[in-house]
């Protein structure tokens, strides 16, 4: 297959620490097509050569398994090129169409790997240059607006001029290959989507932890924050998938709709239940790793006084009938204890033990990072034998569990998930895109905390960094009688 690749900001973050190593990992493992070419666009007066040599610099710092030996990053550098543009500048876009026109291929992909701010401007242009037919798609990096009405405006900008189809809304977490099992688990196995619903399920747990602290990004993340940045997108998306009905094949507007309907299905907030529901902290200094780290406000870029939370926890229902009073539970924070993300199925207990002691019940974790895999926690007899001469004892249980890993199970068939987004993107695989109205709903979700929030400047609990957020949080989870995930 030939391609196109075009990365506006193309000497961005995002570009250089996410997207240019998935792509030579796609290289490497011999899934990135030789016929196509991969263009950088910026606005430094650069050429191929010099950007070649910064972009060689900079995948240094990728993990040493994933850094590329001298000659690999030589041939892979074959299909890199670099094109000086200012976005705002309508001669700029001919000088792209010209570029792409120097051949005929089966597809062009523009990632807008750029401020949302600028998705609106940058669309338009490419309708404006006719960079918008039928074998173009255009890829929107997250967070797609600020609010819904932001979000409303972007969608409206970018279907002007290209279709539904044509724009993917990307959520790399929808990548991982826990999640794709997660939909092979429920709709592949018959194991266990009959227990999939209210009558075996107690709570549902999502945690999206990180370890980091804000880093050089401390100007984007107060602007943003935790409920923009994580549990609006990510942590949304994650519970769709968990709760969602099973769709009648795995077409994507078919997962889609389903998604959709959890969305519409999630119980909404007003003022009182996101004081009673809806936790936020913010990271004080501390200790990771026995090093001492900054505090939230004292990191670069972050203004004394700040109210933006680094940490979320909420309580939500999903009102119908497989998972009415089923509470799940969302949580994501910076500068937490440990940096993993995973979803905890916490079943129900036995309705009438027969064996002695307490026991914990079941439960399904599936892990997202730093590694990929599913625990099935399960209670299972010890099989020791007493005396002949004692009295007989009742059998006594013991918690195991049945661990898979996915490094493991499929050592050659192992894909990053912006590896999987990309190489989806080229191939117009929609199905782990998100639709726009997916994305506004999950906008429209989350808009009366944000509006409780501007009213309320007192509800911002510190935490200190290299814990698990305010005991708020485990507090709103012991309020229901279950413990949170990390101490359970």
């Amino acid at each position: 297959m030939s391609f196109e690749l075009v990365f506006f900001g193309g000497t961005g973050d995002l570009t250089w620490r996410k997207l240019m190593p998935a792509l030579f990992q796609a290289w490497r493992h011999g899934k990135l097509p030789r016929e196509g070419r991969i263009l950088a666009v910026a606005r430094d007066d650069w050429d191929d050569v010099r950007y070649r040599a910064w972009l060689q610099e900079r995948l240094q710092e990728a993990e040493s398994a994933k850094r590329p030996t001298a000659d690999e990053f030589e041939q892979f550098a074959q299909q890199i090129h670099y094109l000086r543009m200012d976005l705002s500048i309508a001669a700029d876009y001919d000088k792209l169409k010209g570029w792409l026109n120097q051949r005929q291929v089966d597809t062009t992909v523009m990632y807008l790997a750029t401020s949302p701010h600028l998705f609106p401007t940058i669309c338009q242009q490419l309708g404006a240059s006719g960079l918008n037919h039928d074998k173009i798609r255009v890829v929107l990096e997250k967070p797609l607006g600020h609010d819904l009405a932001s979000a409303q405006t972007i969608n409206r900008a970018v279907g002007s001029v290209f279709t539904e189809q044509q724009a993917l809304r990307i959520d790399h977490y929808l990548g991982k290959p826990s999640v794709q099992n997660l939909m092979a688990l429920r709709f592949g196995n018959i194991l266990f989507e009959p227990l999939w619903r209210r009558e075996s399920i107690a709570n549902i747990q999502i945690t999206l932890a990180e370890s980091l602290g804000v880093g050089t990004r401390g100007d984007f993340y107060d602007r943003t924050g935790a409920l923009r940045d994580m549990i609006q997108n990510h942590a949304l998306q994650l519970l769709t998938m968990v709760a969602m009905e099973p769709p009648p094949s795995a077409d994507a507007d078919a997962i889609r709709d389903e998604k959709l309907k959890v969305l519409k299905s999630l119980k909404p907030f007003d003022a009182h239940s996101v004081a009673r529901d809806v936790v936020r902290g913010q990271y004080r200094h501390g200790v990771i790793d026995g090093q001492a780290v900054k505090g939230y406000q004292e990191e670069d870029k972050v203004p004394m006084g700040s109210h933006t939370e680094t940490f979320v926890a909420l309580r939500c229902e999903v009102q119908n009938w497989r998972w009415a009073g089923v509470p799940f539970y969302l949580r994501t924070g910076k500068r937490m204890a440990d940096r993993h993300a995973e979803i905890v199925v916490n079943f129900r207990p036995t309705p009438h033990p027969i064996f002695p002691g307490a026991h914990a019940p079941n439960k399904l974790v599936i892990k997202l990072q730093p590694d990929d895999g599913l625990e099935l926690h399960l209670l299972a007899a010890k099989g020791a034998i007493s005396s002949v001469m004692s009295q007989p004892e009742p059998e006594t249980l013991s918690s195991v569990s049945l661990d898979l890993d996915f490094d493991k199970a499929f050592p050659t068939d192992r894909v990053g998930a912006y590896e999987r987004m990309l190489l989806d993107a080229l191939a117009g695989r929609l199905n782990l895109f998100v639709r726009s109205d997916e994305q506004e709903q999950a906008w429209r979700w989350v808009e009366p905390i944000l509006d409780a929030w501007r009213h309320d400047s007192q509800s911002l609990r510190p935490y200190a960094a290299g814990t698990w957020g305010p005991p708020a949080a485990s507090a709103l989870v012991a309020r229901d009688g279950f413990a949170r995930a990390e101490e359970g």
